[in-house]
């Protein structure tokens, strides 16, 4: 899977028995994090009111609403594909993790790893979540609003692609 886009771009996806790990790169150095754009965190729960149920595990007791107000942009993308496979029948129980080694790997480049019940599930709703993320870190000085993402299509289409492989 190699998705490029203009703020995220997936380079790579290696694919295991139970998780995927997705090496994603934030083009937009200044749109690293959530906080680059306001209102993101507010669209975010919006447009998927599921995140508010959301937990991390190294967060300090943030609410969800504060915790994507400033968070890195890729963490932000483990979230929102977590919750397209949620609302496309996947275990909430099913667990994400965002990292980073810049000295290693260059500087804006994430490892983001998801949990999964149905692998190509996952990898949809991974490439899906990149176009949320887009959408919710778009710069919006001078240009008008592009419409928000369509969850229904998108649920929609994850749902075909699960009952496909039987998931």
């Amino acid at each position: 899977m190699s998705t490029s886009a203009g703020l995220l771009a997936v380079e790579c996806v290696e694919v295991g028995p139970a998780e995927l790990e997705a090496t994603v790169r934030v083009v937009d150095e200044g749109r690293m994090r959530t906080s680059a754009v306001s209102g993101v965190a507010a669209r975010a729960l919006q447009l998927l009111p599921g995140l508010a149920r959301h937990t991390c595990e190294n967060d300090a007791g943030l609410d969800a609403l504060r915790e994507f107000e400033d968070t890195e942009t890729p963490h932000l993308l483990e979230h929102v594909a977590s919750e397209l496979m949620a609302l496309s029948g996947s275990p909430r129980s099913l667990h994400g993790a965002t990292e980073w080694d810049f000295a290693h790997d260059g500087r804006g480049v994430f490892r983001v790893r998801l949990e999964f019940d149905d692998d190509l599930v996952a990898l949809g709703a991974l490439r899906e979540a990149v176009g949320v993320v887009e959408w919710l870190m778009a710069d919006a000085s001078g240009a008008p609003p592009a419409p928000p993402p369509d969850v229904s299509a998108i649920v929609a289409r994850l749902l075909k692609v699960r009952s496909r492989t039987g998931g």
